[in-house]
């Protein structure tokens, strides 16, 4: 692919840094890759309160725009915070990419929609997968998306999965959705890991992910109680993660309270000391599952348990089978099958040697794409996005 002429681009986010998150890291990492390109990129973002970031907001290698009023939630009043500032700027705009990559901002664009005024001269979007079915489920909302799509300049998706549903949901995306595939963080092979001391010589599991019925600990949990004895005491449970439902944290906490089986909660782990947690691992576990309508689209947290050189365990359900290989960087399982969920634990704490394969493929599988490529085709002039990368 020849390198785009440079641009302007907006990118409009109620989820980006000190919030953390698969879709916080997405926009921050394609901001980042923009920039690299060359293009001239100015990030909006939700408010912060005092002393909640530990970058200051111009240390980025782009612009990044607080907007006041928006507290990076979903509701009306966001929306509405949003859509009036982009009236204000509705002549920077339209002759510029605005690239929105959640669903806070699409929602706030549907308003301003029937006026042809505030449509941006290039609109990219990028859909996750939960987003899809919450959208279509409401018919206002279904009209309003598909107005949006129709008036979209590129859209793209990070799996295959997410694709095939944007576009049985939605034909009109068809046409202008390609893969834009997750990748590690930019900074991944130079960030230096805290030293660690191991304090156990048990096999430690490792959960990261908010704690939500969705993101599906509880399975991980209750495989690793139904091994047998003699294996699950040579075994730690270890779950990282901020707490995304008080009533399954609860839940979490009762069945980890039963005897047989040592489990730690880590808490919301900065991520300054993630990787020396990461380092200390033996496998990587999160069985998502679909919850209403919320999907695993991908899992961004795969990849990086995979750099880090751990086996992976997951369900086979959404997008998790195109950043985890069955049976070459860790096993899937189908939800709701706990033996198959034992057994596969079971293999993985019997077999140092299994482990090790998983590990090796899985660096060497969490690197083969990066961020520079995503934004090289989401900002790339119509007449340069190569054929292979189309539907």
């Amino acid at each position: 692919m020849s390198v785009a002429a440079p641009t302007t681009v907006f990118v409009i986010t109620h989820e980006f840094h000190p919030r953390r998150g698969g879709i916080a890291t997405f926009t921050e990492e394609i901001a980042r890759a923009g920039a690299a390109h060359g293009h001239t990129v100015e990030v909006w973002a939700q408010q912060t309160t005092p002393g909640a970031t530990d970058l200051a907001d111009d240390s980025w290698p782009f612009t990044l725009r607080r907007l006041p009023l928006l507290k990076g939630t979903h509701n009306f009043s966001c929306r509405l915070a949003l859509a009036r500032h982009l009236i204000r700027e509705r002549r920077r705009l339209r002759h510029a990419t605005v690239y929105l990559s959640e669903p806070g901002p699409m929602l706030a664009l549907m308003m301003l929609m029937p006026w042809s005024t505030f449509r941006p001269r290039r609109l990219v979007l990028t859909f996750h997968g939960s987003e899809i079915l919450r959208f279509h489920a409401d018919p206002v909302t279904r009209w309003l998306t598909r107005r949006l799509i129709r008036h979209a300049f590129r859209i793209s998706t990070l799996t295959r999965y997410t694709r095939k549903l944007l576009c049985d949901r939605f034909p009109e995306a068809a046409p202008k959705t390609f893969l834009t595939p997750g990748a590690l963080r930019a900074d991944f092979a130079t960030r230096s890991v805290p030293a660690t001391t191991r304090t156990t010589d048990k096999i430690i599991v490792l959960t990261v992910g908010r704690l939500h019925p969705r993101k599906g600990q509880l399975f991980t949990l209750e495989a690793l109680q139904s091994l047998p004895p003699a294996l699950r005491d040579r075994v730690e449970y270890w779950i990282a993660g901020a707490t995304g439902q008080p009533s399954y944290e609860a839940t979490l906490r009762a069945a980890a309270a039963h005897p047989g089986l040592t489990v730690r909660f880590l808490g919301d782990v900065p991520s300054d000391r993630l990787d020396g947690i990461y380092a200390q691992a033996d496998i990587f576990a999160l069985t998502s599952i679909d919850h209403g309508h919320s999907v695993e689209g991908f899992g961004l947290v795969y990849l990086e348990a995979s750099a880090h050189g751990l086996p992976v365990v997951a369900h086979h359900v959404g997008g998790v089978p195109e950043a985890v290989l069955d049976g070459e960087t860790g096993f899937l399982v189908l939800p709701r099958h706990p033996a198959s969920l034992t057994e596969a634990f079971r293999k993985l704490i019997d077999d140092p040697a299994l482990r090790r394969r998983f590990g090796a493929a899985g660096r060497t599988w969490a690197r083969r794409t990066t961020w520079t490529h995503a934004a090289g085709l989401l900002f790339a002039p119509c007449d340069e996005l190569p054929e292979n990368e189309l539907p």
